[in-house]
């Protein structure tokens, strides 16, 4: 996706509740450094009630833990920003919930908190579906604090369309 402007990310979300709706499947969200953007993305779309089931917005390790029960050893050994973080995450979104998928992100959007292991931009995602499957990425996205939070956005509903498209085929 070239942009990530409101209306390109809301036909995003458009396209996955069609394919959900379709498929009668519902969605839970679990985010951290989008702050609830995703979420606020699938709800713009009108009807959307019918297969968004919820979202949680874990922006503190407490959060994640209390929430979704990402475990304390996880995030004091991989990270708050992992990419066994997110799937714990997602994981935890589809555990609390009545919904058949579930994506996360969790993040640096800065324009602090990065290290050299971790720079700003740098966002991990999961996706955890039917049957127990759990796919996960990092990406490195450039820009300031807005930009990375969009493409965030883009590409955690870009991977849970794939991924619902993959499972039809």
């Amino acid at each position: 996706m070239s942009t990530c402007d409101q209306g390109s990310l809301e036909g995003l979300a458009t396209a996955v509740g069609c394919l959900l709706l379709a498929n009668g499947e519902r969605l839970a969200t679990a985010e951290s450094c989008t702050g609830g953007w995703v979420g606020q993305c699938l709800t713009a779309i009108a009807g959307s009630s019918a297969w968004f089931e919820r979202g949680f917005i874990t922006y503190s390790n407490d959060a994640k833990t209390e929430l979704l029960g990402v475990t304390a050893n996880t995030l004091a050994t991989q990270g708050a920003v992992s990419e066994a973080t997110a799937a714990a995450m997602a994981l935890g979104a589809l555990r609390h919930s009545h919904a058949d998928w579930a994506l996360a992100i969790t993040g640096i959007a800065g324009p602090d908190g990065g290290s050299p292991d971790r720079p700003v931009g740098t966002v991990c995602f999961a996706w955890a579906g039917p049957a127990g499957r759990v796919d996960t990425a990092t990406r490195c996205f450039q820009g300031d604090r807005a930009a990375i939070r969009a493409q965030s956005v883009a590409h955690a509903l870009t991977g849970i369309l794939d991924l619902a498209r993959l499972r039809l085929a």
